[in-house]
């Protein structure tokens, strides 16, 4: 058959008996851990320097995604053709063995000159520590993570947009369905099994919770719930707050406000919001900004508001005050008439912390906690 008489053929082929369909490639767990990464990198191109821990949340998650990476020996090896900016090099060995464990021992801290501690005898048995957990959760690829995916783009996109923000957790309000925030990783609920007594003979149930970073585990309830109290946040929507009652009264506003001034020391500070209290609408409050030292003298944006009810100003104030002192903004400003003036409501904090602060003092409950500056986040008082 020649060149011509192929080409009538294929040509004439009306029922597309050779027609070549294209088959869908699905997703591995290798091409969304090489895509993660490609996203660390994308961060390194924008800003010439790694993710950092404290900034804000895309960041801390991209920051606690490296980490983990950089501890996983394996990721380590596959991300290595697409380390172009070399974030991937530790100096940490890796232990996978007793030996490995003796042979890194540099300051000879493990050596004994006498071997028979490891000859063992006349040692009682050891019971179990009952108090012990029968499972530790590992967390491992999630396969169906495409179904829940678009649950965690709608809840960043929320968080952006200001209908659901971050809340203090409290662990009794845990359910199905919900999302929480642990070291910059969302994290999904999605179902809480029925409840059985594990060796401490305790009441415990399994989860199954899903990450935003494609992986999930069996974690505990208990155990998701005291690391959440420690250092989680519970992600809630404007619905979800506490009802008004008959006989509230309205007070006013909080807000956090974000300066828009060019002056270079205010521009260039990170986590620069201002807290304050209005009896009337913020957008009123702030018309004239630009007119005002106590907003620094330049325009501002609305970053957050909350409604109260029941609330004595002065009293929230200097909460506020009180709490972020060490944080509070040093700066001198002049005004139009060339008077100086220091303004007071100005903090360094990450609008997540400013956040939970702002909950917990409407709860009253921020008389148990402190702000660490150095850590820029809120520490329970022992």
């Amino acid at each position: 058959m020649d060149r011509n008489d192929l080409l009538d053929l294929l040509n004439d082929d009306d029922l597309g008996l050779l027609d070549i369909e294209k088959k869908s490639v699905s997703v591995t767990p290798d091409d969304r851990l090489s895509e993660s990464f490609m996203e660390i990198n994308e961060f390194f191109l924008a800003h010439n320097n790694e993710p950092k821990s404290g900034g804000d949340i895309h960041e801390h998650k991209l920051a606690s995604r490296l980490k983990h990476i950089r501890e996983n020996k394996e990721q380590r090896d596959f991300l290595s053709k697409y380390d172009t900016h070399s974030l991937l090099k530790t100096d940490a060995k890796d232990l996978d063995t007793v030996s490995d464990i003796f042979a890194d021992d540099d300051l000879d801290l493990l050596s004994l000159e006498d071997s028979s501690v490891f000859n063992i005898k006349n040692v009682p048995e050891i019971r179990q520590d009952r108090s012990n957990p029968d499972f530790v959760a590992q967390r491992e690829i999630c396969t169906d993570f495409d179904k829940y995916e678009y649950l965690f783009a709608q809840v960043q996109r929320d968080l952006k947009s200001g209908t659901k923000k971050l809340a203090s957790f409290v662990e009794s309000e845990m359910k199905e369905g919900d999302f929480f925030v642990l070291s910059g990783v969302l994290i999904y609920l999605e179902k809480i099994d029925d409840p059985y007594r594990g060796n401490s003979q305790k009441i415990n149930r399994r989860t199954r919770c899903i990450y935003e970073n494609g992986t999930e585990s069996s974690v505990l309830l208990r155990s998701l719930g005291k690391r959440l109290s420690d250092a989680g946040y519970a992600i809630k929507g404007n619905s979800e707050m506490v009802a008004i009652e008959d006989g509230d009264s309205e007070t006013g506003y909080i807000y956090v406000l974000k300066s828009l001034s060019e002056n270079p020391r205010i521009a260039t500070t990170k986590n620069l919001f201002k807290i304050g209290f209005s009896t009337t609408r913020v957008e009123e409050r702030i018309r004239n900004a630009e007119q005002d030292p106590t907003y620094l003298m330049a325009p501002v944006s609305i970053v957050a508001t909350y409604r109260c009810f029941n609330m004595n100003p002065q009293r929230f104030e200097r909460l506020i005050h009180r709490f972020f002192s060490e944080s509070c903004l040093d700066l001198e400003i002049t005004d139009k008439d060339g008077r100086s003036y220091v303004p007071k409501e100005w903090f360094v904090a990450p609008i997540t912390v400013i956040g939970n602060t702002i909950e917990l003092i409407i709860k009253g409950e921020i008389v148990n906690y402190s702000y660490d500056k150095d850590t820029e986040s809120i520490e329970k008082i022992r």
